[in-house]
């Protein structure tokens, strides 16, 4: 199965059919962009696949959780440039992924999407720790277009 991809086409309209994973496709990266990973859906579009979907998401954890009363299951919370997303690792994903779940400063997960109670989260079936992208950012030809997080809408 394909996992859904960035998006190279405008939101589809109320109403209209969903388009096939085969047509999610990253778009071409322009001089400035801030680095993104590869093959992955922004958060604020998680909620266009269907609930079971296998979808990558990726973006810098920002919250690992392991709570004494849910069994060994991890929860993390990545963000990218359009929202959070949560993430929940099993035992037996976090024993195969541990290292990175552990010290990924950033991370692409890739699993299915779970809708319960009006909140979206991605079940963990790989993890791959992607904070070596965070380099490029120290990089002296890299410039950003100068829009930060907190002059975005």
């Amino acid at each position: 199965m394909t996992p859904w991809l960035t998006p190279a086409l405008p939101p589809a309209r109320p109403g209209a059919p969903a388009l096939p994973a085969r047509q999610w496709l990253a778009r071409d990266r322009r001089p400035g962009d801030w680095p993104r990973p590869p093959s992955a859906l922004v958060a604020a579009r998680l909620d266009e696949p269907p609930a079971g979907a296998r979808v990558c998401v990726a973006g810098l954890v920002l919250v690992r959780q392991r709570p004494g009363t849910a069994k060994g299951v991890i929860f993390i919370t990545l963000e990218d440039e359009t929202g959070t997303c949560n993430v929940v690792v099993w035992a037996k994903v976090y024993e195969r992924f541990r290292r990175a779940v552990i010290a990924g400063r950033m991370l692409r997960v890739t699993g299915r999407v779970q809708r319960e109670a009006g909140v979206v989260h991605v079940v963990a079936e790989g993890i791959e720790d992607l904070s070596a992208m965070l380099d490029q950012l120290l990089r002296p030809d890299f410039r950003h277009d100068g829009v930060r997080a907190a002059d975005q809408p």
